[in-house]
């Protein structure tokens, strides 16, 4: 085979530092355009993308150039030093060291874009942490409480 093609959709979930409510509505419509603009620079468009105050979720196509740690870290450090130039009350902006990207197959696709399109509705009786122990759980994933939270 001559070509190298691949189809790798993920579901990305990471949170401001100790879970800070710095999204505010005043910056969300800003912020969402350009972390997907960041993603579509590395190759590696958004299908969708939404949060709340204090995380986001992100679904996307992982481009087969890059690493998914490497890609996290661009967004991250991009979005960070973005947002920080957009007023004082930004000046104490991070986003957590950690994050979750969790596999998705292409018929998963519509569900998982209406699960992140009511992020809002979703955390008005759910928290955070309650949701991202539930992925852990459902991925199986093990984890140590204690370093999942920074």
């Amino acid at each position: 085979m001559s070509q190298s093609l691949s189809s790798i959709l993920v579901h990305l979930v990471f949170s401001t530092k100790h879970r800070e409510p710095l999204i505010t509505r005043a910056i969300e419509p800003q912020l969402h355009p350009y972390v997907a603009s960041i993603f579509r620079d590395l190759k590696s468009p958004t299908l969708c993308l939404d949060g709340t105050f204090d995380h986001l979720h992100i679904l996307f196509s992982l481009s087969r150039n890059i690493r998914i740690a490497d890609l996290v870290e661009e967004v991250k450090t991009s979005s960070s030093k973005w947002i920080k130039s957009k007023g004082r009350e930004f000046s104490d902006f991070y986003w957590q060291r950690g994050y979750g990207a969790f596999s998705i197959g292409q018929s998963q696709v519509k569900s998982v874009k209406r699960y992140i399109e009511n992020q809002k509705r979703h955390h008005e009786r759910l928290s955070f942490q309650d949701e991202y122990r539930a992925f852990l759980k459902r991925y199986e994933i093990e984890y140590d409480e204690r370093y999942v939270w920074d």
